[in-house]
């Protein structure tokens, strides 16, 4: 089992700062921090304020990810897929939601809207080279999406 990192957070919400939720939890739930409702139209997007700010060291990233419960239930996901906090950023956590259903879904303040997984990340420096014959090669070589027949 890994150390616990121990990580700085402002919470300029009312709600609780996320937890995991059980022992074997990725994720932590991040609530929408809202004055008033916000109401997503089909295929409508909107920028979600959570009220947090953190503080992440070199080296880790913070990913949020959709909550599957809402993805299933009421096609509520995220625009760009996976967002990515990078350890400088210091501004307020704030999710990009879409609503991919027909019907029009509407967000409470203290609703719970996104997960949060905290990643490391590696550095690395690329090292051009002339050709794709200076790669190493592999058994699978240049086959792409669907390559394998399945």
């Amino acid at each position: 089992m890994s150390e616990t990192i121990k990580i700085s957070m402002v919470n300029q919400s009312p709600h609780p700062l996320p937890r995991y939720e059980t022992p074997g939890s990725s994720g932590m739930d991040l609530r929408a921090h809202l004055s008033e409702s916000v109401t997503l139209k089909p295929l409508e997007r909107k920028l979600i304020p959570t009220g947090l700010f953190v503080e992440l060291p070199q080296g880790l990233e913070l990913q949020i990810r959709a909550r599957s419960g809402l993805a299933v239930k009421s096609g509520i996901s995220l625009i760009n897929g996976i967002g990515t906090v990078d350890s400088d950023y210091r501004g307020e956590l704030k999710v990009g939601l879409v609503n991919l259903s027909s019907q029009e879904f509407t967000v409470e303040d203290g609703m719970r809207i996104a997960q949060m997984v905290f990643q490391r990340v590696e550095s690395v420096e690329l090292v051009e080279v002339e050709t794709i014959d200076e790669l190493s090669e592999t058994s699978r070589g240049t086959g792409g999406f669907g390559h394998t027949g399945r």
